[in-house]
């Protein structure tokens, strides 16, 4: 998440949320009401029909589109509610509203509404440049640390974590895939298991 996000108020003129986005190189604004209350957000979607209907009569059909064409202030230009997050939502979590919703920025914001950062597809990104070291000592720790656990053998390689040895009971399997798959950084999962009672 970027903590110092960029945002504008409701009467923001159109070219300057056209200039801030190009300055901060980012996709949308998030708007903001009073003491930093996220109404809406403004997008380049949301900017897009002021070109796209330039000398051209809307049909009926394109109304919402547009009105947005005419708008010049951002209350006018925002979509809203805003589509957010909770701070305490997972980077999986943020990754499904954003691929759900077609959005490619979510502002992040605390239970009564109020901005506190931003995160953007590039953040869900970066977890995936964690070292292979890392993340085999947290599937160790928090994955393997079970009792029945701890002489299974994992490695990672290019994020590509491989799980060998034996298994109590061969049930542990995926629910043993879906917890180091939640790992961040995880981009695969191999097994190679045999359970004791192949070993009987």
């Amino acid at each position: 998440m970027t903590h110092t996000a960029v945002a504008i108020g409701r009467d923001a003129p159109y070219k300057e949320i056209v200039a801030l986005m190009d300055q901060w190189k980012v996709s949308a604004l998030p708007v903001l009401e009073g003491e930093a209350r996220v109404v809406g957000v403004v997008s380049e979607a949301d900017l897009l029909p002021k070109e796209e209907f330039r000398g051209e009569e809307p049909r009926p059909e394109d109304f919402a589109e547009a009105s947005k064409a005419r708008a010049v202030r951002a209350g006018e230009l925002m979509s809203s509610p805003a589509v957010t997050v909770h701070p305490d939502a997972t980077l999986a979590e943020a990754a499904r509203i954003m691929a759900r919703r077609k959005v490619k920025r979510l502002p992040v914001v605390d239970e009564i509404g109020m901005l506190e950062g931003v995160v953007s597809r590039s953040d869900l990104l970066k977890v995936f440049l964690r070292n292979d070291d890392e993340i085999e000592a947290e599937i160790r720790r928090s994955v393997l640390g079970g009792s029945a656990l701890t002489r299974l053998d994992v490695t990672v390689m290019e994020g590509v974590a491989t799980l060998r040895g034996e298994l109590p009971d061969r049930a542990l399997v995926p629910l043993l895939a879906r917890a180091i798959r939640a790992v961040e950084g995880v981009v695969d999962v191999r097994m190679d298991l045999g359970t004791h009672e192949d070993a009987a």
